[in-house]
């Protein structure tokens, strides 16, 4: 297994509730496709680099998880379809 970082942020336009279901439905993602989140470290509402979508801020979680390598992959393509939720991913292998 691999230590892996996935960066998420999230539309700010969204409510509490709703944007928790989001992180809901990418952390189910990570079992779904093998992982196990070790932790999520949530940095709350900040500006974005650059406009993204009309939306200056968003909400930023990075979650840490164990997976094998075909996880990052399959979740890449599934938060690809959570275009309206998710504005921005990153995914990262740690270590090496």
């Amino acid at each position: 297994m691999n230590k892996y970082e996935v960066a998420v942020v999230i539309s700010s336009t969204l409510s509490d509730e709703e944007r928790q279901a989001v992180l809901e439905q990418v952390k189910g993602y990570i079992t779904k496709y093998e992982g196990v989140v070790t932790d999520v470290d949530d940095w709350g509402r900040r500006k974005l680099a650059y406009e993204i979508r009309k939306q200056n801020e968003g909400y930023y979680y990075f979650i840490k998880v164990d997976a094998v390598p075909s996880m990052a992959v399959s979740l890449e393509q599934s938060l690809r379809l959570m275009n309206e939720t998710v504005l921005r991913y990153l995914i990262i292998r740690e270590g090496e």
